[in-house]
């Protein structure tokens, strides 16, 4: 008897302690932070995030940010998680991307998102030419809808990613590509809701940021950081080139999760921060705008996911940075709500999931009415 209530009470003891809410400290990046109790959230349900995780209900999440109208109002960290991280948000980064076409186009580096993408590389030669390629425009490439044989959910596309890494030119590569034909069980373009037929293509988003490179004069990630990441008070990130050194804008790019709700903020508030028009307003509300059906419960703009949850009850479009693993930054502007979720389930199938039921149960669960 006394056997069992020592191993009953050993068993109680390796138990995580219930969490307690406690508000975001404030620090020297700039965000302004909040007590989420007084701003009216269940931060009883929030507490509920960290039992979760310790009792792998949620798996390899490292860390969870929410900011109300501006200011931090919930900052969690898991597994190894912290406020220094670089967190590595694969194809999220590909929203960056977007705001840089954004940024690129308000200093007249680049006329416009009709812009033709070929006529920035005249010095390539294509392996199949074909005159409808020069059609091809940054629009088409923003919103995966080009007419390149591309598809990183077919693992037989031509343009499938895994095919360009392996190359040592990807410019040469994704600018070869063959035009895409169309099933009888495929939508065409005329046919699909927008106008557009959707094919999730990260060869696409790479050549973005080439672009945005060739127009700049600049390396992607120091026009990055000059337009948008020190404006913001970014200080450290890192981003991934080619192997011809072409930045990437495809993805892999590692933000602190702080300054990824500085993105999400970004987007919010229209392009400013802290009273600083970092990005032109029209291009925010362009690169939030419905430009295509991505699949049935999922719509894209310029380089950014729409999904619909549930908020208080009504069907709601959110407005997401995603990439691998399950990282997402989940945007409400007509609420101000940001939310980062971070996480290293790399290549799993319930990553995705996770994230967007975290943000769903607990982030709009929570949400003060």
């Amino acid at each position: 008897m006394h056997r069992r209530i020592l191993i009953l009470a050993l068993s109680l003891a390796a138990l995580p302690a219930a969490a307690r809410y406690e508000p975001p400290k404030a620090g020297d990046d700039g965000w302004a932070v909040a007590d989420a109790g007084k701003a009216g959230w269940n931060t009883t349900l929030l507490d509920t995030l960290d039992r979760k995780v310790a009792d792998g209900t949620y798996k390899k999440i490292t860390s969870v940010v929410v900011a109300d109208h501006g200011r931090l109002v919930y900052e969690r960290y898991f597994n190894g998680g912290s406020v220094d991280l670089l967190n590595d948000v694969r194809s999220a980064t590909k929203s960056v991307t977007a705001m840089l076409v954004g940024a690129a186009i308000q200093r007249g580096a680049i006329r416009d998102v009709k812009a033709p993408v070929y006529a920035f590389f005249p010095e390539v030669r294509i392996a199949r030419p074909d005159p409808r390629l020069a059609g091809i425009t940054l629009e088409d490439l923003l919103t995966m809808s080009s007419i390149w044989e591309c598809d990183d959910e077919n693992p037989f596309s031509s343009g499938n990613e895994e095919r360009m890494y392996v190359t040592e030119r990807w410019l040469d590569f994704a600018l070869s590509l063959p035009i895409r034909g169309y099933a009888p069980w495929v939508k065409r373009p005329a046919d699909s809701p927008h106008g557009r037929a959707f094919a999730y293509c990260t060869v696409g988003s790479f050549v973005a940021g080439a672009v945005v490179e060739r127009a700049t004069k600049l390396p992607l990630a120091t026009f990055a950081h000059d337009a948008l990441e020190s404006p913001l008070g970014i200080r450290r990130v890192q981003w991934n080139t080619s192997s011809e050194g072409i930045g990437m804008g495809g993805g892999g790019t590692r933000y602190r999760s702080r300054d990824l709700a500085k993105l999400g903020q970004l987007a919010v508030d229209e392009g400013r921060w802290k009273g600083t028009q970092v990005l032109p307003a029209g291009w925010v509300r362009a690169m939030l705008t419905v430009h295509a059906e991505a699949r049935d419960d999922a719509d894209y703009g310029y380089q950014w996911w729409q999904f619909r949850f549930p908020v208080h009850g009504v069907e709601t479009g959110v407005w997401a940075m995603s990439g691998n693993g399950g990282n997402y930054v989940f945007v409400l502007p007509e609420r101000g709500l940001v939310a980062v979720v971070t996480s290293q389930g790399y290549n799993q199938s319930f990553a995705h999931p996770q994230s967007q039921g975290i943000f769903r149960d607990i982030v709009l669960g929570a949400l003060p009415r």
